[in-house]
């Protein structure tokens, strides 16, 4: 006999009933089906576990030895089923507007497309994005969320780590025909690099297992934003250091070459910040797992 997943949550219920009840009968009155209905999805969580469960007479039912072993494992698997099916509906009852601060890299290439799938799971559920790539005072803002790549995050915050954020040094292929092949990081003082605006000196920490160099580099242009940069490589401006999650499709596709590989910048994290465990909504602690997932497993 073959029993399809869908029923087995039922034989596993009639099963429980049985063995309290010690009657088909009483069960069928209890669970208002028939008493031959009883006996079927009995037999179908026997042939399910392969295995005799109740001991049948005219006079009573009682539990076998398999059956007396089972039947706490069987109640904590229906236990666990009704939390699903009650933490599904409550998740389908989601709905409220969610505020979210973020870089325009990380919110172009990694979040829009998990925003969607989240609000089409969700359909009264709003979220607005604040693409900014300096920190945000999030009380003061009145922001739910801030997704961020750091090494050491606001420690005012409370904050989960969601990803691994690898970097690389990458550079179009017209720039790279203009000079020697570059085979060790103190060449990139030689080079333009594309670097991250803010700071005094543009110092590259680079890594290759666990041989660690820093190199003072030149940057003509300089931004406060990853994409920017990314797409200024790719017009053949210079070397720039890029997450591998903007910069990979762009390698596959030609539009840029990996500079120094194996080296890397030094790895960071994408964290999701939020200023309260204790405040968060149901809808945004949902939205808080869902990146956690999506991160992990990548659409």
């Amino acid at each position: 006999m073959c029993i399809r997943d869908r029923d087995k949550l039922t034989a596993a219920q009639v099963f429980v009933d049985v063995a309290y009840s010690g009657s088909f009968t009483a069960t069928a009155d209890r669970l208002e089906m028939s008493r031959p209905m009883v006996t079927r999805h009995i037999e179908s969580a026997e042939a399910w576990l392969n295995t005799r469960l109740l001991h049948r007479t005219t006079r009573k039912v009682t539990l076998t030895t398999a059956g007396e072993a089972c039947l706490p494992e069987i109640e904590q698997w229906l236990a666990q089923a009704n939390r699903l099916v009650e933490q599904t509906k409550s998740q389908q009852q989601l709905s409220g507007k969610i505020r979210v601060a973020t870089s325009m890299s990380l919110g172009f290439a990694q979040l829009a497309p998990i925003f969607t799938r989240f609000m089409k799971r969700h359909p009264n559920v709003q979220i607005d994005i604040d693409l900014e790539d300096s920190t945000t005072d999030l009380i003061e803002q009145r922001v739910d969320l801030t997704i961020r790549i750091a090494a050491n995050p606001d420690p005012s915050l409370i904050g989960k780590p969601i990803a691994e954020c690898e970097s690389i040094l990458v550079a179009s292929a017209d720039y790279l025909a203009d000079y020697p092949p570059i085979t060790t990081p103190q060449q990139l003082s030689a080079h333009q690099c594309l670097g991250y605006k803010n700071f005094d000196r543009y110092i590259w920490h680079l890594h290759n297992g666990d041989e660690f160099q820093s190199v003072d580099v030149k940057c003509n242009l300089s931004a406060n934003e990853a994409t920017t940069l990314l797409h200024a490589a790719i017009a053949g401006g210079g070397i720039s250091v890029q997450p591998t999650y903007l910069a990979n499709q762009y390698i596959l596709d030609g539009r840029l070459q990996r500079v120094l590989a194996p080296w890397t910048s030094n790895l960071m994290k994408i964290y999701v910040l939020y200023p309260s465990r204790q405040h968060l909504s149901a809808t945004v602690r949902a939205l808080i797992d869902t990146l956690s997932d999506e991160f992990k497993n990548p659409a």
